[in-house]
This record gives structure tokens, C-alpha cells and sequence, in this order.
């Protein structure tokens, strides 16, 4: 967390100002001279630990500690039904409700995805995420009274929860910060919230030692344990402001909008800032936020929602579950003893966080389409190499080429599809439209996290045969980002919305009129000065 938080404030002081546009900068702003002073802050990355630290941090968290316990919690499901029935269940029966513990998760994730528009519409992005700890406190008390109680029910309860609270962290975050940032920094803003999430899973894996959390006497304060960076939210975020596209194109306050600029940006010559974001109010038309079913009859959006849907089906249907499926065995295979394997295990959530965190400091440099296409076409390559090193581990040698597998595939993920994806919706849809965007990829993302829970297993008996089909979606997502995604690097929602036209109205794109804008109003707010 420290380091993401020192890697946005390294982004700040080293970008420049962002620039007004050449009719307002020529008339009033000479370079010799500015009417206001400006200059970076460390508010933006502060903002962005507040709200990551209690939001895509627990969903990494929750999906890595509940690895840990898995022995002692179905010892405790076998003990509390022999309890009440007076008999054992069999070992198939208890592998049918733990399954159900960890889907249940997937599951909570597909309604917060479908809670977090109409949640982020009524409540704004800030209080919607804090809101979203009452499903975390709930979460927590029914973890730590499971085992009093002799409720194994409480605990799947408890991960439904919880996988509320990740589905709506997942989609109002990203949304939160990409509209907090200005253009040159929304994506390493937005992408916070993939560092975030690899961070909770290597938090997760640290906790779920058996010489901390991970023990059988303390298997339930550590499914509970995600209360504590939740507590941290609730006490800091609030201090932070919403995002400014919220507060003026959806709750239409002006001087609250201004305010929080300010305050985010730290500077005052807001001038080509406000005139974008009224042009997006201008393009709404004050029409209400869309519903998710909408978009999919809009023309203007179609090819947008399209490279949603299949980057995030991409991001769950890529195999990068199935490598860490693999690590253990690969690990002992390697010479690693089985009591330290779980040391190893931690290795592989350090890699996707350091790879996060490259992908954060290199996305503003190389932009979306390269890291998204050099992602997959890594991961599919490594995937191919897997499969003939996993056909040959029984070589010398051959274990430690499949660990350099898993940790190139890890790195791979981190460094592409597991930071992108995020940021995508954020910068391609309007403010009507993002809502709804987000609830559709994330809902995407939660099915197929599902889904491949539940094939996985059965894939999996064809041995090292199983990759194939992730090898095929990593090389089809890249061939799509190629020929239909365009690049969003440094431009503006305009810009961005012109070059997606091509493809949703044909070669000439769209034309239409260019949106008016109030200009009395940014002098009233003293964001222009008089002599405009």
C-alpha cells in the first residue's frame, strides 16, 4: 500500500500541469505569466489509499485466506453435523458444502456488481464505499460467532457477504478514482485499484500463515480480519472529497465541483478541466444515469460495450486461477518440502503485486492497447511452454522451468489485463453511461469467476491439455484489442468517443454538433479569470 501510495505521488511531482486548451492558455495564460498559481499534490494519492485500502484490498484479501483454513473449517462442518445428527458425513459430502463456502463468494460478487450503479448513482462514489462496510461488519460478526454458535450456515452467510462488499468495491472504485484524476494521471488513478487487489492477496497469504492467523485456534478472527483495513477506511476517507464529475453532472453543485479539483489537484487554472467535464454534462443533455439493459439497444455505445464485455470476460476465462491451482504441487515437485510450501505460495502474490505496480508507473508511457496486447500474448506463450513442461516434469529440471512458468504467467497478468481491465469503462463511456457499464463488467467478471470455479475441476483431469483453452482466449483477446480497441492515452472523452463513432456509425463516424458551453459560468466560480 505504501509503495502504490508513493508510486502516485511520484506521478504527480514528476507530470506536468495539466494544460488548458490553446483559445483559453493564448488569451489569458501566456507563458510568462499565470493568473494563478499551481502545482502538484499528494491529496489524489492519499484519496487513493483511503478508498483502496477498505475496497478491491478486500476483494484480494477474502479470496486468499480462505485457502489457509480450508482443513479446519471442514473438520469444523463435519463436527457440528455429527453434533446435531449424531452422524459423520461422508468425505464427498464435505467437499460439496465447503465448495459451496468458497462459490458463495462468486455469488455475493454478482449482487454487489449488480448493487454498485444504482448505489453509486443515488449515493455518489465516496459514500457508496463506505457504505459498503455495513456488509463487511455483518461479514465479520458472523465469522467470529460460526464457531460459538456451531454454525457452519453463519460462515457461508458470512462469504456471501463479504463477496457483496468485493462486488461493489470492484465496480465503484475504479469508477471513483478514473473520474477524480485528470487526463494524465486517470489511468494510473484508476489502475490503483488493481494494485490494491494484488496487495490483498499477498496481505492475505502473510495472514494466512499458520504461524499467525492461519492455526486452527484462530481460523475464524481471520475470516473476520477484514474488518480491520475497513475500520481504516471509515476513518479516513471521509476527509476526501467525491468526485468532481459527480458532484456536477450528477448532483449539478458547481462550487462543491470546483472545491474538490482544487483540492485533488491541487492547483486553481481549472479552466480546459471544467470546460471538458461541462461538455460531458452538455453531451448527457441532463438525461438521467442508463440503466445496464439500455446500452445494449444504443448504437453509440456498441462497439465500447462490446470491448468491455470481452476484455473482463478475458480478465476470469484466462487461466490465471488455474496456474495458481498448479503451484503447489509444481513447488514440492521442485524440492520444496510440504510444511514450506506455503512460504513459496507467498512468492507468487508478491509477483502479481510488483507486476501491478510496474503496470501502474508504465501505463501513462506505453498506454492500454500495449500492455493489454503484450499481456495476453505473454500469458499465451508461457502457456504453451507450461503445457510442454508440465508433459516433462519428470526430466531433471524440468520442475524449476515450471515454476518459471508460474511466475512469468503471474507477471505477465499483473503487468497487462489485471491492471487495465479496470480502467477501461472509466474512460470510454460518458457519465450516464459509466454506472451501468461498470455493473455489466463486473457482473461479466463474477459469472465467469464462477464459472471456471466450477469447470476447473473437471478441466483439470485432462492433465496439462487443460491450458489449451486459456491459451485460445488469451490470443482472441489479443486479436480484438488489436483490431478494435482504441488507444485512450492521454485524450479526452470527446476524442475517445470520436475514434469508437468509426466504428459504431461506419468510416465518417458520427457528426454532431458541438456541444455549448456556459461559459459565465466558469468566470462566476473564479476558475476563468475576468478577461476571458
Amino acid at each position: 500500500m505504501a509503495g502504490q501510495c508513493l508510486s502516485l505521488s511520484l506521478s504527480l511531482s514528476h507530470t506536468h500541469t495539466h494544460s488548458l486548451s490553446p483559445s483559453l492558455s493564448t488569451r489569458c495564460f501566456p507563458s510568462h505569466h499565470r493568473c494563478f498559481p499551481s502545482g502538484p499534490t499528494g491529496t489524489l494519492a492519499l484519496t487513493v489509499c483511503a478508498a483502496a485500502v477498505g475496497g478491491t484490498l478486500q476483494y484480494g484479501y477474502n479470496i486468499a485466506i480462505i485457502d489457509a483454513p480450508t482443513a479446519h473449517i471442514c473438520t469444523f462442518i463435519n463436527d457440528t453435523w455429527r453434533e446435531r445428527r449424531g452422524t459423520r458425513l461422508e468425505a464427498y459430502q464435505v467437499t460439496l458444502i465447503w465448495s459451496f463456502v468458497v462459490s458463495v463468494f462468486s455469488l455475493g460478487g454478482l449482487l454487489g456488481s449488480l448493487l454498485a450503479g444504482p448505489l453509486a448513482v443515488r449515493f455518489g462514489r465516496k459514500r457508496s464505499l463506505l457504505l459498503n462496510n455495513v456488509f463487511l461488519g455483518l461479514s465479520s460478526v458472523l465469522s467470529v460467532s460460526s464457531r460459538t454458535a456451531r454454525s457452519f450456515e453463519m460462515i457461508i452467510l458470512a462469504r456471501l457477504l463479504v463477496g457483496i462488499n468485493a462486488g461493489v468495491s470492484m465496480n465503484v472504485q475504479p469508477m471513483y478514482f478514473g473520474e477524480s484524476a485528470p487526463k494524465h494521471l486517470r489511468g494510473a488513478a484508476a489502475l490503483s485499484s488493481a494494485v490494491f487487489t494484488a496487495f490483498g492477496v499477498l496481505l492475505g497469504q502473510v495472514v494466512g500463515l499458520r504461524e499467525l492467523l492461519g492455526g486452527e485456534s484462530w481460523w475464524p478472527y481471520l475470516l473476520a480480519s477484514g474488518v480491520v483495513p475497513g475500520v481504516i477506511q471509515l476513518l479516513t476517507l471521509p476527509w476526501f472529497p467525491e468526485s468532481p464529475c459527480y458532484l456536477l453532472i450528477d448532483r449539478g453543485d458547481k462550487e462543491a465541483c470546483v472545491k474538490a479539483l482544487r483540492q485533488l489537484w491541487g492547483r486553481d487554472d481549472l479552466g480546459a478541466d471544467m470546460e471538458q467535464i461541462l461538455q460531458e454534462q452538455g453531451r448527457g443533455g441532463g438525461a438521467r444515469a442508463k440503466r445496464p439493459w439500455e446500452l445494449f439497444g444504443e448504437r453509440s455505445v456498441r462497439w465500447q460495450l462490446l470491448s468491455v464485455m470481452a476484455v473482463s470476460s478475458a480478465m476470469q476465462l484466462c487461466g490465471n486461477d488455474a496456474i495458481y491451482f498448479y503451484a503447489s504441487s509444481v513447488f514440492r515437485e521442485a524440492g520444496i518440502s510440504s510444511d514450506r510450501v506455503q512460504y513459496a505460495t507467498i512468492g507468487t502474490g508478491a509477483c502479481e503485486f510488483t507486476a501491478t505496480v510496474l503496470c501502474n508507473l508504465l501505463i501513462e508511457h506505453l498506454g492500454r492497447r500495449l500492455l493489454l496486447i503484450g499481456g495476453y500474448v505473454l500469458m499465451a506463450c508461457w502457456a504453451l511452454v507450461f503445457m510442454v513442461a508440465l508433459s516433462y516434469r519428470t526430466v531433471d529440471g524440468m520442475p524449476y522451468l515450471c515454476m518459471t512458468c508460474i511466475f512469468a504467467y503471474i507477471l505477465s497478468f499483473g503487468l497487462g489485463p489485471a491492471g487495465v481491465t479496470g480502467v477501461l469503462p472509466t474512460e470510454i463511456f460518458n457519465q450516464t453511461a459509466r454506472p451501468a457499464a461498470y455493473t455489466i463488467a463486473g457482473s461479466l467478471m463474477w459469472i465467469n469467476f464462477f464459472l471456471v470455479g466450477m469447470v476447473f475441476p473437471f478441466l483439470s483431469e485432462l492433465g496439462e491439455l487443460c491450458f489449451i483453452p486459456f491459451c485460445a482466449v488469451c490470443l482472441l483477446c489479443s486479436l480484438y484489442v488489436g483490431f478494435a480497441l482504441p488507444e485512450t492515452k492521454g485524450k479526452t472523452l470527446s476524442e475517445i468517443t470520436h475514434d469508437f463513432d468509426r466504428l459504431n456509425f461506419g468510416a465518417e463516424g458520427r457528426r454532431s454538433p458541438a456541444t455549448s458551453i456556459p461559459r459565465w459560468n466558469l468566470t462566476a466560480l473564479n476558475i476563468l479569470p475576468p478577461c476571458l
